[in-house]
């Protein structure tokens, strides 16, 4: 049985109730099975699993969809009930910040005005903050974030090392459509022809891990992603980088990560793939 609370007392007494290790998966809800994957893991790592469903308005520029994201309770109920959640936190705004838009806000740091940060400003500050309120006002022993939002990922680990927040961060690997696709809330808005012209950014990551696997360098890799995108129109590349696992500038050799943004019609994706680079011979 999933229950269901939408105010901090609620959410308090709910909490109080869960004896043993707690798992918390963060949402803005829109949940696809993307989610239920996040809910499945935490389900088989703690006693009890609490979802949050809460579209942070901190996190939305001027211009972008704040006003026309999903918003789906009664299916993202549904998903929940099904992957294992023991309480869902879904609160209003005036919840989240009852004296308005906080004043005091979670600085990301170098890390977090690079990539998406250079993109949407102020954006990981938005993240930042509500993951912090979020973690104070369920008080998980993990939390669970998708490894497609990476520098997401990585910003709310650093974030719990650096202001030492007793939680473990837990990334779970990016689901995928099966044609490659990776599951995004913001994939709904994509028509038909632009959904097939978006399959060639996970075909350029593809291509880049390919190389890799043939013993390319850093460049090489970087051309072969770049080759992917030359030859599908419709693409507004918005960045396409190798960087280390921890979003440092990228190795010679080792792990590594790529990365890709890019507006399909009106719409702005993102994807990424864990590489290996061989060594220098």
């Amino acid at each position: 049985m999933t229950e269901l609370v939408h105010t901090r007392v609620e959410l308090a007494k709910a909490r109080a109730g869960l004896a043993g290790t707690v798992g918390v998966v963060m949402t803005m809800g829109a949940l696809h099975s993307g989610h239920e994957a996040l809910i499945r893991a935490a389900r088989e790592r703690a006693d009890h699993v609490l979802v949050t469903i809460f579209v942070n308005p901190l996190q939305f520029g001027p211009n972008e969809d704040f006003d026309r994201y999903p918003r789906t309770l009664d299916t993202d109920l549904e998903v929940c009930r099904r992957a294992g959640a023991d309480l869902v936190f879904a609160p209003a705004v005036t919840d989240m910040y009852p004296d308005g838009q906080p004043t005091v806000r979670v600085d990301p740091g170098r890390p977090g005005e690079e990539l998406e940060g250079q993109s949407r400003p102020g954006f990981f500050h938005g993240v930042l903050t509500v993951v912090l309120k979020l973690l104070q006002l369920t008080r998980p022993d993990v939390t669970f974030f998708g490894e497609k939002d990476y520098q997401q990922l990585t910003l709310v680990r650093r974030m719990a090392r650096d202001l030492d927040v007793p939680v473990e961060v837990v990334g779970v690997p990016t689901v995928r459509e099966p044609d490659g696709l990776a599951r995004s809330s913001r994939n709904r808005y994509l028509s038909a022809d632009e959904r097939q012209v978006a399959l060639s950014l996970s075909a350029a990551l593809r291509a880049g891990a390919d190389a890799a696997g043939r013993g390319a360098d850093a460049g090489d890799v970087l051309a072969a992603a770049h080759r992917v995108l030359g030859v599908v129109p419709g693409v507004r590349l918005d960045y396409l980088v190798l960087t280390d696992p921890d979003l440092e500038p990228g190795p010679v050799a080792g792990p590594a990560r790529l990365l890709i943004a890019a507006w399909v019609g009106t719409t702005r994706l993102i994807d990424n793939l864990a590489i290996d680079l061989a060594p220098r011979s």
